[in-house]
Order: structure tokens, then C-alpha cells, then sequence
């Protein structure tokens, strides 16, 4: 029987605490023998931790949207740029991971230093569909009432930020290609952003992608069966 939905960060701790979320979630993964990890964008193509098997997996209740504001990773806080997030309603195919016991531990560390910082996030257990069977695994959601969490844009608006919005991690652009060609890889069809890639296509944005994939797979280290650590900076975009 899958454990009780971790709930969200209440609001005082958001922005403030991340490590009394991260309390939280190993309060909640006390006792299990098993701990997963669901990627939707990119912990796909970078998940930068280490991993003893991935599945594809699919979530109800949530859906994956380009809609969370970022002034460090994909932007500047003169030109924001976005990135996807999870949100409610619908259902979302990704990725689960599952952390090693015996560094699972320090693989934790890092990836919340790289997803929550600031605490931005509502950090929840959701249960995940594989072909294996379900999985109780961490995901990364975010409130609509957060301050990060913008409305739906015009599609001016979305141009104008895949032109100019570039931050530490490369630009909000890039991050939209290759979260596309790494969902397409899988088989996954997600038409929002099937539509977002033929607006930027139509509008002379896009780069060939036979050079975006070979870019993408010199800067990103895997292995045959599962993914593999990167050594670059922690960074969540």
C-alpha cells in the first residue's frame, strides 16, 4: 500500500527553509526501502545524480507547464526567462529514478541543493505508473499561488522570451529544445510543447537539431542502463 501524498511546504517555510522541507521528505521516506525520484523536464535529459534503474512513468492529477518565472538559471531578473513546472490537473508522462542505498543519501543532498534553494517548490510524494508496477517517487510541483507561478502567456510574450531570456544555465530557448527532444526520444508527445516548437521553428529560432543533440550529448554524461553524475555546477534549469 503506497504512504499518505507528502504534503506541500506550508507557506512560512517556502521561500525560507529548505532544509526543514528536506526534514520532511525523509520523515516521509522513513522506513522505505525504496526511494524514487520523478523527472519531467530537465532531470530527463540532465539528472545529474546517480541511479540504479529508470522507468517511464505517468502521473494523474498533474501536468507539465512552461510557466514558472526564472531570474538566475534560463533569465536575469532584468529579462526572466521560463521554465516547466508541475502543476494541477491533467496527467504528465516522465521519467522515475531510483536512488542507490548506498549513496542514496548524498544524491539527495545534491539534487535538492540544485531544486530548492530558495524552497520555491512544493516538494510531494506522487504515485507514478511504470511498466514495472507504481512507485511512490519525489516530485517537484508548484503552487499557482506561488510568485514564481505566471498566468498563461501570449504568444508575443513567449517570443520575446525565447529570444532575449538567457541566465547561468543557458537560455530558456535551449532549455525548451532539449526538454523536446529528450520527451520525443522517449516516445512521449506532450502538444503544448510540440506547439511552443513549432512557433519557435516558425519564427527562424531553432538551430538544426542534429547539432542541438550531438551539443547535448557531449555536455551530458550517462551510461547504457542508467544515468550517470555530472560533475558540472548544480542547476536546476
Amino acid at each position: 500500500m503506497l504512504a499518505p501524498v507528502l504534503q506541500p511546504i506550508p507557506p512560512e517555510l517556502m521561500l525560507g527553509d529548505p532544509a526543514e522541507s528536506l526534514r520532511r521528505l525523509r520523515a516521509q521516506w522513513q522506513g522505505r526501502s525504496e526511494r524514487w525520484i520523478f523527472g519531467y523536464a530537465s532531470l530527463i535529459w540532465r539528472p545529474e545524480f546517480d541511479a540504479a534503474e529508470h522507468h517511464p512513468a505517468l502521473v494523474h492529477g498533474w501536468h507539465r507547464a512552461l510557466r514558472m518565472r526564472s531570474r538566475i538559471n534560463r533569465g536575469t531578473p532584468q529579462q526572466p526567462g521560463l521554465v516547466f513546472a508541475l502543476l494541477p490537473g491533467g496527467a504528465c508522462r516522465g521519467m522515475v529514478y531510483r536512488l542507490r542505498p548506498e549513496n542514496g543519501e548524498d544524491e539527495l543532498e545534491r539534487l535538492w541543493a540544485r531544486e530548492m534553494p530558495t524552497g520555491v517548490y512544493d516538494p510531494r510524494l506522487l504515485p507514478c505508473r511504470t511498466p514495472q508496477g507504481t512507485v511512490l517517487a519525489l516530485a517537484f510541483t508548484l503552487s499557482r499561488r506561488s510568485e514564481a507561478c505566471l498566468p498563461h502567456l501570449p504568444d508575443d510574450e513567449i517570443l520575446h522570451i525565447l529570444r532575449h531570456a538567457h541566465g547561468r544555465c543557458g537560455s530558456t530557448l535551449d532549455y525548451l529544445a532539449e526538454t523536446s527532444l529528450a520527451l520525443r526520444e522517449r516516445g512521449v508527445q506532450d502538444r503544448e510543447i510540440e506547439r511552443l516548437m513549432t512557433l519557435a521553428r516558425r519564427h527562424g529560432l531553432l538551430q538544426p537539431e542534429a547539432r542541438r543533440s550531438a551539443s547535448r550529448s557531449e555536455g551530458v554524461s550517462t551510461s547504457s542502463s542508467t544515468p550517470g553524475s555530472s560533475s558540472s555546477r548544480p542547476c536546476a534549469g
